[in-house]
């Protein structure tokens, strides 16, 4: 544990000076950054295979394996995340207000560095790249916290940006990351408010539990996707279609592709064998109702549990619902509070479902595939905030900067 506190005290310093940095410093640290990410790439390749490898001797599920497996372009892709975030604004220092009082104080707030932000994640090294560069965008250290399955993968990641960073003649220690994967060194790290400003978990349900469960330190609960897609009465059925196969199908383990489906009963008869001929080609299977199994026999009987469940797979669940009120009490019961989306040519039932459903992202008519920090304009992302204090939705560079208030004053004091 040792290793840990020595790891804090360092990041600590690093936050240190990442406040103090301009603009144009963090800028070309960056593109350093990413210069040796892609020089790299053939060191980094050569760890993912190893705990892709691994992972799939275990037993792990393919859309698992999706989100840990590296290739040529993911790994350019996290390259040109970093760039793209050198060039967006830099939000530090930026006075968001400034008003006089009556006594002549003039007061104001400044965005500011939250100061060493802690990460925990599950088997996603491309987390590790965009984590360090909205991080020190912001002035921020990072701490990351890996699982066993992406370590080789991790350790040749942050191995690479660090020699960026020095390169740029910048601290290393600005990104580090915990090569134990102990459930001691875990718990351990949940506990280090004295070094952690913020904690953020990036993985499964179960992860995200366990960390808003037990840590001391304040998190922002991210990722968990028990998105649904609404086919309302009015909805055009090609449309309709191209966005569910988009939302289930594109990418099975990401927790914003659609999981749950819901479809209006005036249009069910006409409109789910269509569906089944769409699933059934990308060998999704379909947990139903019984009233949707009476319209196509060829889907599996649905259980309570199927309702609130994040597959990661490819599985969806289906309801019949006969008014777009049901339709909006079943996604409020059983959504996470990430994505959902409406189809639909009717822009009151469109307004309603915006205005009542509760989730961070709320769509019409778009796939539930574009809520990322990418999609929104933000660059890479932090994670997908399902909360609502301080962060909600993709968490771009405002998610990880604090305000504090500036006062001037000609001598005043209060009586």
């Amino acid at each position: 544990m040792r290793e840990l506190e020595r790891m804090g005290r360092l990041a600590r310093e690093a936050s240190a000076l990442l406040a103090r940095l301009g603009a144009d410093e963090k800028r070309q640290a960056l593109k350093e950054a990413s210069s040796a990410l892609l020089a790299g790439t053939k060191d980094i390749l050569t760890a993912n295979i190893e705990d892709v490898e691994a992972a799939r001797r275990k037993g792990m599920a393919p859309g698992l394996v999706d989100r840990l497996m590296l290739d040529e372009e993911r790994i350019r892709g996290m390259a040109d995340g970093l760039l793209q975030v050198a060039e967006l604004d830099d939000p530090i220092g930026e006075v968001i207000s400034m008003k006089p009082r009556p006594n002549g104080l003039l007061i104001g707030q400044k965005r500011v560095p939250l100061g060493v932000v802690g990460i925990i994640c599950e088997a996603r090294p491309n987390v590790t790249a965009d984590a360090f560069g909205l991080c020190f965008k912001t002035g921020n250290a990072v701490i990351l916290k890996g699982g066993s399955d992406a370590l080789k993968s991790n350790m040749a990641v942050v191995r690479h940006i660090q020699t960026g960073l020095k390169k740029a003649g910048f601290p290393e220690t600005a990104v580090q990351l915990i090569e134990s994967t102990d459930r001691e060194s875990t718990k351990k790290f949940m506990s280090m408010n004295k070094y952690l400003d913020v904690l953020i978990p990036r993985g499964g349900a179960g992860l995200i539990r366990a960390v808003v469960e037990n840590s001391t330190v304040p998190v922002i609960e991210t990722g968990t996707g028990n998105c649904h897609v609404f086919v309302d009465e009015s909805a055009d059925f090609g449309m309709a279609l191209d966005i569910i196969e988009n939302a289930k199908t594109q990418r099975i383990g990401v927790c914003n592709a659609c999981e749950s489906l819901i479809v209006h009963g005036k249009i069910a008869e006409t409109f789910l064998p269509r569906l089944w001929e769409v699933l059934d080609r990308h060998h999704v299977e379909v947990r139903a109702d019984e009233r949707a199994r009476g319209i196509v026999p060829e889907f599996k009987a649905a259980a309570e549990e199927d309702w609130g469940t994040e597959y990661l797979d490819n599985i969806v669940s289906l309801k019949i619902a006969d008014t777009e009120e049901e339709a909006i009490r079943h996604i409020n019961k059983y959504n996470t509070g990430h994505s959902e989306a409406i189809v639909t040519s009717d822009y009151t039932n469109a307004q309603k479902f915006l205005d009542e459903v509760d989730a961070a992202a709320v769509y019409v008519n778009a796939s539930t595939r574009f809520t990322d920090g990418f999609e929104f304009g933000f660059g890479a992302e932090i994670g997908i905030s399902t909360q609502k204090l301080h962060a909600r939705g993709p968490m771009g560079l405002l998610a990880l900067t604090s305000t504090k208030y500036v006062i001037y004053g000609s001598g005043q004091i209060r009586r």
